[in-house]
């Protein structure tokens, strides 16, 4: 998505780690329970309740990697999937920023959990059509 923003004030938002409860559907009823000591930075930890599909559980994220304004890197240390490694980028771009979500997931339970991988994808492809919304509002005061 591209918005009309300096990098650097993209970055800050994403840098808070309270702001991804404005940027999930609530539904999830996602929740920051442990937020990292001294922010967010390389091998910060961050510990989230949330549901899916109605089932409740915990995630915990290790930041791998963060690199302001340009990039940061979350992977999943406890939590629902057997793999979950997402890059974020910041990118400058004439007039803004143009912010680039990467996601390599898997599920668990090989081969019995692929059963589930159409409707994992579909609720992930909403989440993330979700955020880009409420990243809009939040940050523009608009949804288009």
């Amino acid at each position: 998505m591209h918005l009309p923003l300096p990098r650097e004030a993209v970055f800050a938002f994403f840098a808070e780690a309270d702001n991804l409860e404005g940027i999930t559907p609530p539904e999830l009823r996602f929740r920051v329970t442990g937020p990292p000591e001294g922010g967010i930075r390389e091998g910060a930890l961050i510990r989230y309740r949330l549901r899916l599909f109605g089932v409740p559980f915990g995630w915990l994220t290790e930041i791998a990697r963060w690199d302001p304004p340009r990039l940061f890197v979350d992977q999943q240390i406890k939590g629902p999937y057997t793999l979950w490694h997402h890059t974020h980028t910041f990118t400058e771009e004439a007039g803004g920023t143009r912010i680039e979500d990467e996601v390599r997931w898997r599920l668990p339970l090989w081969p019995l959990g692929e059963v589930a991988y159409p409707l994992v994808k579909w609720q992930l492809d909403r989440i993330f059509d979700y955020r880009q919304q409420a990243i809009r509002r939040l940050l523009l005061g608009t949804t288009g």
